[in-house]
Order: structure tokens, then sequence, then C-alpha cells
């Protein structure tokens, strides 16, 4: 079986399409429906780092942004997209 020159062209792009998608694209969409995941399940008292480092525990939980606790009497509002992951829960203060 001899494949032209155009059928083994096409072939190649999909495949590299293939390779593509299972190695770039499709990592990259389950991180989003976790973090998506992440951010629907906040809760008031959750320990968070934000993607520029700073550490706190949210204090209110509003639409599109949380009020964290940074130190005491410090409060500072951030978008709940800047949250890169949440620790664990404080038992009590």
């Amino acid at each position: 079986m001899d494949l032209g020159p155009q059928t083994a062209s096409i072939i190649y792009i999909v495949a590299l399409f293939a390779i593509l998608y299972f190695l770039m694209i499709r990592p990259q969409q389950k991180r989003q429906k976790q973090h998506a995941a992440m951010i629907k399940a906040l809760n008031i008292g959750d320990n968070i780092i934000t993607v520029g480092g700073l550490l706190g525990s949210i204090v209110k939980i509003k639409d599109n942004t949380v009020v964290i606790r940074v130190a005491d009497k410090v409060h500072i509002e951030v978008l709940k997209n800047a949250i890169a992951q949440v620790t664990e829960k404080k038992e009590t203060e």
C-alpha cells in the first residue's frame, strides 16, 4: 500500500494535533475545572494562598471577590480567581 504525499501529510498533521491535545489542551482543561470547583467550595474560615503569595483566612465571600484577614485587624479584598490554593481550615482561634 503506497500512500501519496498528500495523504501522508494529512496523517502527520492529524497525529500532531492529537499529541498536542493530549499533552497540552486536555491537562489545562482539567486544571481549570479543578480550580473552578475549588473556588465554588470556598467557605468562611478557610486558609488560602493567593497567586501573589499572600496567606490569609477568608472573612467574607462576595460574588467575584473574597475578603481575607492577613493579620490582626488587617482585611484585604482579592478576586476569587487570584486564589491559588486552599490550605487546611483552622479549627479554633
